[in-house]
Formats: C-alpha cells, structure tokens, sequence
C-alpha cells in the first residue's frame, strides 16, 4: 500500500512539476554472528545512524557492549557514532562490509548481561574466539564448554534420537586442543556426550549462561592484544585491553602479564603520534610509556580504554532508569520464561506420561490383539481338538462297543471252549474208559487165547489119543477079522496111511462104518468152540472199528483246537500214546486169534 502511494506521489510530484530530488544512497552489508543484512544508507548518514538502525533490526537494546568494525588495510577499526560513514576510512566497496561485534566485553556476565539476544551475541562470538584460539583454553574446558554448546543447539539429550555421530558436522573444540591428544572424533564425541547428558533440563539460554559463566574465567576472555614497543629500541611487548584495565605481556605469552595497570589506578590516557602514555593515580609510581607502529592503532587503542573505562564507571554506579527498565523487564521476562518452561516442562513430562502411557496402552492393546489372537488360535485348536476328541471319542465309543462285541463273542468262545473242553475231558474220560475196556478185553482176549490154546493142546492130546486108540482099535479090529476070515495068498496092495483110515476103509468090497461116541462128542463141541469163537472175533472187530473211528475223530478234534489257539499238549500225546498201545495189543491179540483158529481148524 505504501508503494503504491509513494507511485502515485511521484506520478502526482511528475505531473506538477513538483517532483523531490531523490537522495543518494550507498550500499552497506552488516554481518552478525548468526546473520548477514543489507542496508541502503543516505550519503550523510552518521555512523550512529547506521548502528541504531542494526540495533533495532536485531531487537538490541544492550547497545553499549557492541559496534561496527570494518577492516583498514592491516588492521581493523570500529566505526565512529559522530561522523558520517563515508568520511571515515571505511572500504570503497559496493556493498561496505561491516562486521557487528562484541567491542567491550562484561566484568560479570551474569549480572551485565540482561537481554536474551545480547546474551546469545556474546556466546556466539565468545564460541567463535575459542574455536579460532583467539582464547586459549584447557582440553577438559573445551569438553565442557562443547557440551554445553551442544545443549544449547540441541536440547535435552535423547538417546533414542542423539545417535552416535549426531555431532560429527558440528565443530565443538579447538584444533590444538584435537591435536594434542590421539584420539578419534567418536572418542571425543563419547565424552562430549557424556558431560552433555548430564544438562538435562537446562534451557538454551541457561546453557549459553553457563558457557559465558565458564568463558570469562580464562585469561584470554575479553582482552584485545596490539603490538607494542616500550622505547625506541624496539623491544617488543603486547598490550591487553580488557573490561578491568590495561597489561603488559611478553611477545610469547598471552596469559599471564607482566605489568598491570587497573583503571582504578589510571589518572590519565593520552598519546602524541605515535607514543601513547598512561600515567597512574598514584603520582609516585612511574609514567608508562610505550609506542606503537601506526597512528591508527594508537587511536583504536585510546578509543578502547575510554569505552571499557566509562563501562567501569558505570558498573560501579547505579543503573539509569533505563537499565533498571531494561533490568526489571528482563527480570519479568525471565520469570514469564522460567514459568512458560515450568508449565512447558510440565506439559512436556505430561506429555511424555501420556506418550508413555499410550505406548503402554498400545504395547498392552498389541499385548491384548496378541493373547486375543492365540486365543483365538487356542479356541480354533480347541475346537479342532474338540472335533477331533469327538470323532476320537466317537470311533473309541464304536471299539469299545466292538470290542464289548468281541468281548461278548470271546465270553461265548470261551464259554463254548470251556463246554467243549468238559465234552473234551468227557470225552477224554469216555475214551479212557474205553481204553481201560479195550486193555481188559484185550486182556481178556488174550486170556481167553492163551485158555484156547491151552484147550487146544489138550484137545490136540485128546486128539492125538483118539487117534491112537481108533489106531489100535482098528489094527485089533483087522486082526479080530484075519483071525475069524482067512484071506487067500496073493499080492494084496500096500496099506494106505493111518489119516485116510479114520472115516471108512473100502479095500474089498466090504465098508466099514465106524462111529465113536466120543468123537463125535469131541466133533461137536469142538465146532461149538468154533462158532463161539467166530462171534467173538466178529464183535471184537466191531469194537476196533468203533474205536477206530473215534481216535480219528479225536484226532480231528485236537487239530481243529490247535488252529484255534486252544491247545493241551499234555493229553493229546498222552491219548495218542495210548491209543497206538491200545491198536498195537489188539493187532496182536488179532494175530493170536487168527493163529488159535488156524491151528483149530486143522
């Protein structure tokens, strides 16, 4: 809007004739520690009016601790509030670079220090003087100083998020300081972390608090060094400039002067040329004097003690209304941040109890879909194993009603087995009592044949003795009949055998008939014996062949028991044994019979 007004101006300006003479303007580049700016600055501009216009782009109220340093030729000089910009011996180029810097530094920055940015800007450039070695300082200092660097860029240490080399970008310690040790970067950042971790809960400016707090304790902190020499035979000396007066040091040593000259102690500065003189308070004690190689350098050194010396008058005074202001806000403002970064602390820790506790529930809700899902699977296995248990249960209740089936049908086998076992041993009983009958009437048989033959011999005797009487009687009988008949002479024929003699006799037409009671007796009951004999003989073969059949059905019967896994070993070959006695003392009582007979019937 405001452009476009200033157009319409100048078209209006144009139009009447009125138009304003534009004023010249140079190019000028501010360079911060954390930031680069570009100005365009009127032709009469001062240098206060170039510094006020950074202070108020920066936000800078602490305006006294900075300036504006620009570089000439060799050296450096700081720009002058009360003269315009391009009267001093600033550089000719387009844009002109200045640098705002730190140009006095605090005796206690924890006290002189008030606003937020001022703070930031001393820490920035302090960390930078470190790096560079512009300030010397001790290994275990610069771990220090590091870590708290690091939170003061990164907050909080968070292992989870600060993983190893997480500062490997970052330049955190002097290079002396590395080289002096052999030791890794991750070794260095190992014991970085390790102090680092230990500020947890320190806020960025506290952190960088604590590292000006730890800064201004070395020897090289605020201090400007020049070159210098005490008289003109050139011995050469550094003079320090800093926040509590001027010192005297040796070419080779920055760290600890030789002389000091507090500003309590000085009662005046001056310099003609190039010899710059400090005389003390004390009027017994000798002027100083020393030189320096150029005018320029002797000017910026009497502008640095009339700044650091009207700061220390300042500090010992009391504040103006405006620091207090300042003071006072900073104070509030402080409190306002300390109370934010509590209820912020706070909300963060809550904020970290719910981040946990809703880790916590959805660790327990993986924790719950977890056992949901093995429960789930341990449900279907269940009903699987269910499923599976019935068909188990059904298929065990179906064996166990086979095998009651089976159980019922062995109980009948058995039962059956136990009923032909007693019809077994029945039978057993009955075949040995057959047995014993058959052994007695073999032994009956062979009795009775042994009584046969004995009959038979006597019969044979009797026999024998008929004969012989029949013999005699017929001999007497033919000697009764030559005696009685006398036969005439002739060739009778030769007497037949005594055998054919015993029914008739027809030598001549005569017969004989000659029946004795006795032998027809003998006749009779020898064909009586006979007859009895036959019948005995024909029922004996019944009874082997009764016998027979039943010692073959026996032995059916053990073969069918043996194939039913019901065996008697015992019995079985006991019953053959007897059966084979049995069948071999009836083939022999047969035998004898047979030969009984034979003999009778002859």
């Amino acid at each position: 809007v405001s452009g476009a007004r200033a157009v319409n101006t100048s078209k209006i300006m144009s139009i009447l004739g009125l138009k304003k003479k534009q004023p010249k303007t140079f190019k000028v580049k501010v360079v911060t520690m954390d930031a680069e700016m570009e100005f365009s600055c009127e032709v009469k501009w001062k240098g206060k009016d170039l510094f006020d216009l950074v202070c108020r782009t920066v936000g800078l109220r602490e305006t006294w601790f900075f300036g504006l340093r620009y570089t000439v030729k060799d050296t450096y000089a700081w720009l002058k509030p009360d003269k315009r910009v391009l009267d001093q011996e600033v550089p000719k180029d387009s844009p002109i670079t200045f640098h705002f810097l730190a140009k006095f530094f605090p005796e206690k920055v924890e006290e002189e220090l008030v606003q937020e940015i001022t703070q930031h800007l001393f820490f920035l450039q302090v960390k930078k003087q470190i790096l560079e070695e512009e300030i010397l300082c001790s290994p275990e200092a610069s771990v220090l100083l590091a870590s708290y660097a690091v939170q003061a860029k990164y907050g909080d240490y968070d292992p989870n998020f600060h993983k190893p080399g997480f500062l490997a970008q970052d330049e955190l310690l002097p290079k002396r300081v590395l080289m002096q040790y052999q030791m890794t970067a991750d070794m260095w950042e190992e014991k970085i972390t390790a102090w680092y971790a230990e500020h947890r809960g320190i806020a960025r400016d506290e952190a960088e608090m604590e590292y000006l707090k730890i800064a201004q304790d070395l020897e090289m902190y605020g201090v400007s060094y020049f070159a210098i020499t005490q008289n003109k035979r050139d011995t050469d000396l550094l003079l320090g400039v800093d926040a509590q007066g001027l010192h005297i040091y040796s070419p080779n040593s920055k760290l600890n002067p030789n002389k000091s000259f507090p500003w309590s102690g000085i009662r005046n500065i001056s310099y003609s040329e190039k010899e710059f003189t400090i005389k003390p308070l004390d009027k017994k004690k000798d002027v100083f004097k020393f030189y320096s190689s150029q005018l320029r350098v002797n000017k910026l050194i009497l502008q640095l003690c009339i700044g650091n010396h009207d700061l220390f008058m300042r500090r010992r005074k009391v504040d103006s209304i405006e620091v207090q202001q300042m003071k006072a806000q900073a104070k509030e403002e402080k409190a306002r941040k300390k109370m934010e970064r509590q209820i912020l602390a706070r909300e963060k820790q809550m904020r970290e109890e719910a981040e946990r506790a809703k880790e916590e529930m959805e660790r327990r809700l993986f924790q719950l879909q977890d056992e949901a899902r093995l429960a789930n699977e341990a449900l279907l296995r269940s009903e699987e194993t269910a499923d599976l248990l019935a068909e188990k249960a059904q298929i065990a209740e179906e064996e166990a009603k086979l095998l009651a089936h089976k159980a019922a049908e062995a109980e009948q086998e058995r039962q059956r087995l136990e009923v032909t076992a007693m019809k077994t041993k029945e039978e057993k009983r009955l075949m040995e009592q057959k047995m014993r009958e058959a052994e007695q009437l073999a032994v009956k048989l062979v009795e009775q044949s042994e009584r046969r033959l004995k009959e038979a011999d006597h019969l044979k005797q009797d026999l024998t003795e008929a004969k012989d009487a029949e013999r005699r009687a017929k001999q007497k009988l033919l000697d009764i009949t030559k005696t009685t008949y006398p036969v005439p002479a002739y060739s009778a024929p030769p007497a037949p055998p005594p055998e054919a003699s015993n029914i008739s006799y027809d030598s001549t037409s005569m017969r004989l008939d000659f029946k004795d009671p006795d032998m027809k007796r003998l006749s009779m009951e020898i064909e009586r014996e006979r007859l009895e004999y036959m019948e005995k003989s024909k029922h004996l073969q019944d009874q082997l062949k009764e016998l027979k059949t039943e010692i073959e059905s026996l032995k059916l019967e053990e073969q069918q028991q043996q194939a039913g896994h019901f065996t008697h070993h015992s019995e079985p070959s006991t019953s053959c044994v007897k059966t084979q006695l049995l069948q071999h003392t009836v083939f022999k009582t047969c035998a004898r019979r047979d030969f009984c007979a034979s003999q009778l019937l002859h």
